[in-house]
Formats: structure tokens, C-alpha cells, sequence
């Protein structure tokens, strides 16, 4: 299991989190939102999904991609308890 710290250190991350946030999608419509190439958006769902942030479910040929909002609400509650 990755850290999550470590997933959303990267800005491309934390907007594909931010994206995320908005609903369920493909990885296809993930990657069409940033001017990178599709590997390298793959390579950031793999972190983001071993730090337990996203979940990925294998619909026929297509991978849907959904925020783990309970991963997401411990780590904004550590952070809450910093301040």
C-alpha cells in the first residue's frame, strides 16, 4: 500500500483527485482532461489507487475509476488536526 502523502504531493494527482471528486469515470475521459499522454495518466492512477485514494472497477473493457472517499476523509482529517 502506497502513502498517501506521497499520491497527492503531485499536482497532476491531486486535479485527477479533484476530477474524481465530481463523479465515477473511465480512465479514457480521465485522461483526455490533461495534456500529458495516457501511460503517463495511468502511471498516476496506479499511485493514487495503491495509496487507497481511488478505487478501480473492471467493467467489460473499460476500467471506471471512483474516489475512496473514506481514504480521502482520513487523510483531511489528519491534516485538520495539524492546525
Amino acid at each position: 500500500m502506497g502513502c498517501p502523502f506521497k499520491a497527492i504531493a503531485d499536482n497532476t494527482r491531486r486535479e485527477i483527485l479533484v476530477y474524481l471528486s465530481k463523479g465515477d469515470t473511465v480512465a479514457g475521459e480521465i485522461a483526455d482532461k490533461f495534456n500529458i499522454s495516457k501511460p503517463a495518466i495511468s502511471n498516476h492512477l496506479k499511485i493514487l489507487k495503491e495509496a487507497d485514494l481511488v478505487n478501480e472497477k473492471k467493467v467489460k473493457q473499460n476500467r471506471i475509476y471512483s474516489l475512496n472517499k473514506n481514504q480521502v476523509n482520513n487523510v483531511k482529517v489528519y491534516l485538520e488536526g495539524l492546525v
